[in-house]
């Protein structure tokens, strides 16, 4: 089973993957836990290079390239062979943030991008998408607290995010047959065992 998680940076996306990847480890099954960008020694470097702040002038193509370049070395390295041998992967991001980000956000043409998402993915799809839904304030405030030094992405105009958010929404509504929109506002561990339902009623 491959399982993705979506939302927009402090939504608490990868809180929420991580505990579904101690659950299942704990219940003694076979699954890893990947992100993106990153996951290989490749695509790891290819990150430093696209959370830099001071890469400020790449441009939204070149940046859905680096992410692309990412993703396939991940999927080709790590997530088909596991899912072949078996295991449950669990992925923090996988080609909806390009489309969100990079289509949506950054205005690159979505027919464009959605071509690159299955070469670099090979054609592979998420068996379940949760998308952790917050407002864009909420995400504001969170940095507040965590008084967290923003990384090139986060830096970008409250305008930018908001258009991630309804592409996000957007891609939620035409794949219906995987995408699951979770509340991020709710407490920590009422997600977790909302997702863990989620999952125990699937027919995966």
């Amino acid at each position: 089973m491959f399982i993705t998680f979506e939302g927009i940076d402090l939504s608490g996306k990868t809180t929420q993957a991580a505990l579904l990847y101690k659950h299942y480890k704990k219940a003694g099954r076979k699954v890893i836990f990947v992100r993106e960008p990153g996951g290989t020694l490749v695509s790891e470097k290819i990150r430093k290079i696209l959370l830099d702040r001071r890469n400020k002038n790449i441009f939204p193509l070149t940046e859905f390239f680096l992410f692309s370049a990412s993703r396939y070395q991940l999927t080709k390295e790590i997530i088909k062979p596991f899912l072949k041998k078996g295991f449950i992967v669990i992925c923090d991001r996988y080609y909806d943030s390009s489309t969100a980000y990079q289509g949506y956000g950054g205005m690159v043409d979505i027919k464009y991008i959605n071509k690159i998402n299955k070469i670099a993915s090979e054609n592979l799809k998420p068996d379940l998408t949760f998308l952790i839904d917050i407002p864009f304030e909420e995400s504001m405030k969170r940095r507040g607290i965590i008084k967290k030094v923003n990384d090139r992405f986060e830096s970008k105009e409250i305008n930018y995010y908001k258009k991630i958010i309804a592409g996000y929404k957007k891609l939620a509504k035409t794949n219906k047959d995987r995408f699951i929109i979770i509340n991020g506002c709710k407490p920590v561990n009422d997600i977790h065992n909302q997702i863990l339902k989620i999952l125990k009623n699937s027919k995966l």
